[in-house]
């Protein structure tokens, strides 16, 4: 491997990286702001908790349903004039971000619900009888009290971001899935692939270990 030839490479890996990263931080930005809301309301839209809506709530589980039983892939390809309209071009890390944004919403907003279920009923009942408002509620008892899971959930949203924004280097969405198709698929450069495959496993090793440090500390029971 000459040192033109490893140049090259590293700066490819360079803009790939970049590229990745621009789509999981958008994604995952967009899934904490939208994310979090949402499954708060399929949470205290439920039966028997308070602003309680059948409608809502059923709705909602089915909208987000529906994006989560479409597969990435597919996924991506549907938003396509959505993403033309929307950005311009179908093209780039910045397009890709719009299929990722939705994806992850609705994934973490199952997981945002899926922690709220576990805090202690108890402690919502002790709040309303001392008579906490909702929002003290939602504000002071709910997020508070799931917020070693949501950070979790957020953890697990991020790693399923970055393997989803492998995929979208197929409808040349750039990033690290893109560099590997190029070189690895189409020039049969197997030795950039395992480069790229490699770092990948290190990028999730280290965001699972962060996450997980960030939520242990976070957990104060």
């Amino acid at each position: 491997m000459d040192n033109e030839y490893l140049s090259s490479l590293l700066a490819d890996l360079s803009k790939a990286f970049i590229e990745t990263f621009q789509m999981v931080g958008i994604s995952l930005a967009l899934s904490i702001v939208v994310g979090i809301p949402l499954g708060l309301v399929l949470f205290i839209t439920d039966r028997g908790l308070f602003w309680e809506n059948r409608l809502v709530h059923v709705l909602g589980g089915l909208l987000i349903n529906v994006v989560r039983s479409t597969p990435y892939v597919i996924l991506l390809v549907l938003l396509l004039p959505i993403t033309q309209k929307l950005i311009g071009t179908t093209i780039g890390p910045l397009a890709a971000a719009v299929s990722l944004s939705v994806a992850a919403v609705a994934f973490y907003a199952r997981l945002v619900q899926g922690s709220l279920c576990e805090v202690d009923p108890g402690v919502i009942e002790a709040a309303t009888a001392f008579g906490a408002s909702p929002l003290q509620i939602i504000r002071e008892v709910l997020l508070i009290e799931s917020l070693p899971g949501l950070l979790r959930g957020l953890t697990i949203t991020a790693i399923s971001l970055i393997g989803y924004s492998a995929m979208a280097g197929i409808v040349g969405g750039g990033g690290v899935g893109d560099l590997a198709i190029r070189f690895g698929y189409y020039r049969y450069q197997t030795d950039v692939m395992l480069i790229t495959v490699a770092v990948l496993i290190v990028l999730v090793q280290l965001v699972q270990m962060g996450g997980d440090k960030i939520a242990k500390n976070a957990d104060k029971k």
